[in-house]
């Protein structure tokens, strides 16, 4: 099994001097971004660390303490609000007892909600693990829940 430290050699190889590559994979192997990592990561490509952290904390998509295995990401952009968006985001954290931005103790899930995904059409979306979830109602929002979490669905909306 690699280590941080192999790791990020193992993506500096890949991706040469260009930053934001090694940081998605990164985040993608983690699940957010060790501080360790970072460090090594400014080591290897001979740039000042605080640079790194520039980087890692103006783009969103970044995050600088560990999310949980699963992400789920509602918008609540303004086709998605008119269309229940904000309800549904209020729905999951109740369900998970969380509040957007944060993760459940366990680890296993972490909230988040974004102003738009660009799929307005088909809103109010929800993104679980990367996989986009149009028209949802707080019914199959709890479903959705419910499948991550490995229990049976009994609701018969879909």
């Amino acid at each position: 099994m690699a280590t941080k430290e192999t790791y990020v050699d193992e993506c500096a190889k890949r991706h040469g001097d260009f930053l934001i590559p090694i940081l998605q994979d990164i985040q993608e192997k983690y699940n957010y971004l060790p501080e360790d990592s970072l460090k090594e990561v400014a080591d290897t490509l001979n740039i000042p660390l605080r640079d790194v952290y520039g980087v890692a904390t103006f783009y969103r998509s970044f995050s600088l303490v560990p999310k949980g295995e699963h992400v789920f990401t509602v918008c609540i952009g303004t086709a998605c609000h008119v269309r229940g968006g904000a309800r549904l985001a209020k729905t999951i954290s109740r369900e998970l007892g969380i509040q957007p931005g944060e993760t459940t103790k366990d680890m296993q899930f972490s909230l988040e909600t974004v102003n738009c995904l660009g799929c307005c059409a088909i809103g109010p979306i929800v993104v679980a693990d990367g996989q986009y979830h149009g028209q949802m109602t707080s019914q199959r929002a709890l479903d959705l829940l419910k499948k991550y979490r490995g229990e049976k669905n009994d609701s018969r909306e879909s």
